[in-house]
């Protein structure tokens, strides 16, 4: 086996480790935060939304500080730290005696998850350009995979050993994958050449802002988590009116793995495609597609549609984000990949916080059907977004980079 194929797998599976791990608490974070005091129920909704969001809030404030670190220093020393500090965080969790504690230790955990930018710039790094588009799907589904099985295994430990022999467990599990990482990752380092540059941080970000492509390509990573998360929170009562069946929340979760299972199966065929005739061809499609299959959800009458739609929703989801980060790929200079792909996974948790407080937001004024209307809409926003992008003459972001640091000299 080759270094970057070796390199390549345990990436794979190091990424759904840490994806179930951020998800793992969802089936039981309101039942755990029960038991360390006799609050009422409106006091646990309030903290088990400030406790699950505040994960994202903090990765979103550090994933492009880890990304800028990996590209100067290298990205297995980050991945080691990562993915250690993931299971210091899952451990201690489940030691806490309070509420706050739980929220500090969340927060932390947010801190430490630039693992997976970090995984993805790592192994783009050794990816040729031409099959960015196929490796980034497959390294998807191991993200899919673990965010579709991470609440189906947290809850089944948590029925099985109870809460604080799961966070023990979960954490031994990164552990292992951090290990893993450490004794069988070769990363081959860049050897600097004379005339390479160190561009600044705000050099980066000046430059992001002037490269019409990049910035519109992040705008439509974080449209596309909101569309994505939107609806999430308030699945289980759009089941509800849709069945009179006790088991909701078992309806509810298959109606939710509907859309993973159809991501998990396309992913990687998106990325081939987007390869051989072009990424924002791809997006734009996906885009469109992602638009025609969500708004008839706001119609359905019975489960087993809704069901059947969400798959085909997650057939075309399933493609938008490795797109968007082989798109990335090819535009990011190699001295600037893990701070770009920082960016991107910002994007992304932004998406992932404004998404479920934009879908409340709506279905509080305008019901849930509303809400799917209104997820139509962003993708059609996204799609336009793009659509003038692919119009525009290409600039090469190292240009663009090479631009603002002289400009950021003469003022």
């Amino acid at each position: 086996m080759s270094v970057q194929k070796r390199n390549f797998t345990i990436m794979w599976f190091s990424i759904f480790l840490v994806s179930a791990t951020m998800t793992m608490i969802m089936p039981f974070l309101s039942l755990y935060i029960n038991t360390m005091g006799d609050f009422s129920e409106a006091y646990v909704q309030k903290w088990s939304g400030l406790v699950f969001g505040a994960t994202f809030v903090s990765a979103f404030l550090m994933s492009p500080i880890w990304g800028r670190i990996a590209d100067k220093y290298g990205y297995k020393p980050i991945l080691i730290i990562n993915g250690f500090g993931i299971a210091i965080s899952v451990l201690l969790m489940g030691f806490v005696n309070s509420v706050e504690a739980f929220f500090v230790l969340r927060l932390f955990m947010g801190i430490v998850t630039g693992f997976i930018p970090t995984s993805l710039a790592f192994i783009s790094s050794q990816t040729p350009k031409k099959i960015a588009g196929k490796t980034m799907g497959t390294l998807q589904m191991g993200s899919v995979s673990g965010t579709l099985f991470g609440p189906i295994i947290g809850g089944l430990l948590a029925d099985t050993f109870g809460f604080q022999y799961t966070f023990m467990i979960t954490a031994t599990a990164v552990s292992i994958a951090a290990l893993i990482v450490l004794f069988g990752i070769h990363e081959i380092r860049k050897e600097k050449k004379e005339g390479d540059h160190e561009y600044s941080r705000k050099t980066v970000i000046s430059s992001i802002f002037h490269h019409r492509l990049v910035l519109n390509v992040l705008m439509i990573t974080s449209l596309i988590q909101i569309g994505l998360f939107s609806i999430q929170p308030l699945l289980s009562l759009y089941v509800s009116q849709l069945t009179n069946s006790k088991e909701v929340a078992l309806l509810a979760g298959i109606t939710f793995s509907a859309t993973g299972v159809g991501s998990l199966l396309f992913a990687r065929t998106w990325g081939k495609l987007g390869d051989s005739i072009g990424y924002e061809k791809i997006l734009s499609f996906l885009l469109i597609i992602a638009f025609v299959f969500i708004v008839p959800q706001a119609f359905v009458t019975e489960l087993w549609q809704l069901i059947i739609l969400r798959f085909l929703f997650g057939i075309a989801s399933g493609g938008l984000i490795p797109i968007t980060t082989a798109l990335i790929r090819r535009e990011a200079p190699i001295e600037v990949q893990g701070e770009l792909m920082g960016y991107n996974t910002s994007f992304r948790f932004l998406g992932n916080i404004i998404g479920p407080m934009f879908g409340g937001f709506i279905s509080g004024y305008i019901g849930i059907s509303s809400v799917f209307f209104v997820t139509g809409a962003l993708f059609l926003i996204a799609f336009v977004i793009i659509y003038y992008a692919r119009k525009k003459p290409r600039i090469d972001f190292e240009d663009v980079l090479i631009e603002e640091e002289m400009h950021a000299k003469l003022t």
